[in-house]
């Protein structure tokens, strides 16, 4: 496979820029919504049933944290100072969460009438839209990670932003 072209294009730094806007502003997004009201977002964690309840101030401190690192990454991201440690951390949390939504949808499956596959479930993610249609959540956070993955692999020189010069 020939990735020259796609070294070139990387070299324009264009899909870096669009990548850090897209991610950043996502990750501002959602970290900020969580921040305003962090009791959702709480609900949606204990949902995933992969934390531990007790003790309860392990699960309340993530939902708290969670959101702030969330807006931190946005604005490394969308500055650029730390890019690559933002990319990383926003990579991971992606790399962490997209699992945990798909079992969220597929625990959901038959539960309700309307829910009879996948794809006709709807469910609050935790993510800061509410109650969404998962299959199309999937396909964002699919989509975050491989722009995620972009900002943190990119070798462009171009709109890289930082303070440096």
């Amino acid at each position: 496979m020939d990735i020259e072209p796609l070294r070139r294009l990387d070299a324009t730094g264009v899909p870096l820029l669009l990548a850090r806007v897209i991610v950043g502003f996502t990750f501002l997004y959602y970290g900020a919504e969580k921040i305003g009201d962090p009791v959702p977002f709480l609900k949606s964690l204990r949902g995933y049933e992969v934390l531990p309840l007790h003790p309860s101030w392990i699960i309340n401190s993530l939902a708290v944290i969670l959101p702030w690192i969330e807006v931190l990454c946005a604005a490394a991201i969308l500055s650029g100072i730390q890019l690559r440690s933002a990319a990383l951390l926003t990579t991971a949390m992606l790399a962490l969460f997209t699992p945990m939504v798909l079992k969220l949808g597929l625990s959901l499956v038959g539960t309700e009438v309307g829910f009879v596959g996948l794809c006709d479930v709807v469910a609050d993610c935790g993510c800061g839209s509410g109650k969404i249609p998962i299959c199309p959540k999937l396909a964002t956070n699919c989509g975050l990670l491989l722009l995620s993955l972009w900002i943190l692999l990119s070798r462009s020189k171009q709109f890289r932003g930082g303070l440096g010069g």
